[in-house]
């Protein structure tokens, strides 16, 4: 057994229910604001030096860099996220992965990792966030 498999079997009930509760709140927000057209308060939900793997369009590295692809993709129209069929697997007493399904008007495809990580104000942002548009 792994020692990441050792942590997830030790987590608490409650635990896992605090991760799962600021996970769920933060990709709410996220995709609240992504709705609303405001690419900041999509970029607001990412680590400081977060990395974005968005396929086919590249890697973005920081929240900078995440924020001005959010901004283009707003700027050409797309809105409307829904998640299909999302899962969370919380994976230690800090964080959780979100995988999921994704549609909006414009555009469809996979999140294959959201690594979402508790902060210190107990909040969750993203440090990892790699989907796919098929």
């Amino acid at each position: 057994m792994t020692s990441q498999q050792t942590e997830k079997n030790q987590i608490s009930e409650q635990t896992k229910g605090l991760v799962l509760k600021a996970v769920n709140e933060a990709s709410s927000k996220w995709k609240a604001a992504f709705n609303s057209g405001d690419y900041a308060g999509c970029a607001a939900q990412y680590e400081t030096d977060a990395v974005m793997n968005a396929m086919p369009f590249g890697q973005f590295k920081g929240r900078e860099a995440i924020q001005i692809f959010w901004q283009q993709l707003v700027a050409d129209g797309f809105s409307d996220v829904d998640y299909v069929e999302p899962t969370i697997e919380v994976i230690s007493a800090t964080s959780a992965v979100l995988r999921s399904g994704w549609k909006m008007n414009k555009a469809a495809g996979v999140i294959t990792n959201e690594l979402w990580v508790i902060q210190s104000d107990g909040s969750a942002k993203l440090r990892e966030d790699d989907f796919e548009a098929q």
